[in-house]
């Protein structure tokens, strides 16, 4: 079983989690399951085989596992075949959402393009161009989908909008694509927090420890001595879950509100455990979230 869960009964909390067939997305979905809520998943797998690991081998998951694993942890999962590049299925997920439920209070934006160079060891000029496409899926799907979800929210007076970054928004990790796509979430969650302020709606940016995952499974079976010490600090991806449902329901959450957020920090405010520990913070050797500034210019 995954991180420390909830009673399963239900919460009435619309969340919608985006890229969640597998990975980071898949189980924050299943942590929201695990408090109960009706989890709406989007991904474009409908079969397993079509993703594949980094060795090239068919990594597992689709919408509808992911979605029946959240209604096995206590909520309800709705799976919804989306491809995030494509703006009019964007929008018709929101339609869905609305006319089944008729309000949202979680909008998780994971989904990411992964291209099959990007933990190579290369210049980025070396790699093929196809590479920026994180910069499409990943950075400029999430403002699209926090459109939408913003014209939801508001209105009801309540809700969050998260963005799943990382540790590379600071430090170099995985090539310059994939660094300004997660620097460009942080800056998302901190100029919508100004635009929604005073709405009851909040946004941050999450910046997730290493995450056991289809993918770091299939690598630490294939090199356990390299990966035993990663397995052991890392996150289970409920946590994430269970740690933004934490932030919505915080007496801070206006002040978290705009800030880029350690998972493991947050936590340990907010009283959350993965699986019954703390996680490591990894900041003094991966770098810093920047603060909030206060200046604004129109």
């Amino acid at each position: 079983m995954g991180a420390d869960a909830g009673n399963g009964t239900g919460n009435g909390k619309v969340a919608l989690v985006t890229g969640a067939s597998r990975g980071a997305g898949a189980g924050i979905a299943r942590g929201l399951g695990e408090l109960g809520y009706t989890v709406y998943v989007t991904g474009r797998t409908i079969a397993p085989g079509d993703a594949k690991g980094w060795d090239g081998s068919v990594l597992p998951g689709t919408v509808a596992e992911t979605a029946a694993l959240v209604t096995e942890r206590g909520g309800k999962g709705i799976a919804v075949l989306c491809d995030h590049s494509d703006d009019a299925q964007v929008a018709k997920v929101f339609e869905q959402i609305m006319a089944e439920q008729g309000r949202l209070d979680v909008l998780v934006n994971n989904a990411a393009f992964i291209h099959h160079q990007l933990i190579e060891k290369m210049p980025f000029w070396e790699k093929e161009l196809a590479a920026q496409g994180i910069l499409d899926v990943g950075l400029r799907s999430a403002y699209v989908a926090s459109w939408h979800a913003a014209r939801i929210m508001v209105p009801q007076g309540s809700g969050i909008i998260a963005m799943v970054s990382s540790f590379g928004a600071s430090c170099y990790m995985h090539g310059p694509a994939y660094g300004a796509q997660k620097a460009g979430l942080d800056k998302l969650a901190h100029d919508m927090e100004h635009d929604l302020r005073g709405t009851g709606v909040t946004a941050v940016s999450l910046w997730l420890g290493p995450q056991i995952t289809e993918r770091a499974l299939i690598a630490a079976k294939t090199n356990p001595e390299q990966y035993e010490g990663f397995m052991a600090m890392a996150e289970n991806p409920e946590f994430s879950g269970h740690v933004i449902d934490a932030i919505a329901a915080a007496p801070n959450r206006d002040d978290l509100s705009g800030q880029t957020l350690v998972v493991a920090e947050v936590a340990r405010e907010l009283g959350i455990k993965d699986r019954g520990h703390d996680r490591p913070s990894h900041r003094e050797m991966l770098g810093s979230p920047r603060p909030k500034n206060p200046a604004a210019v129109y």
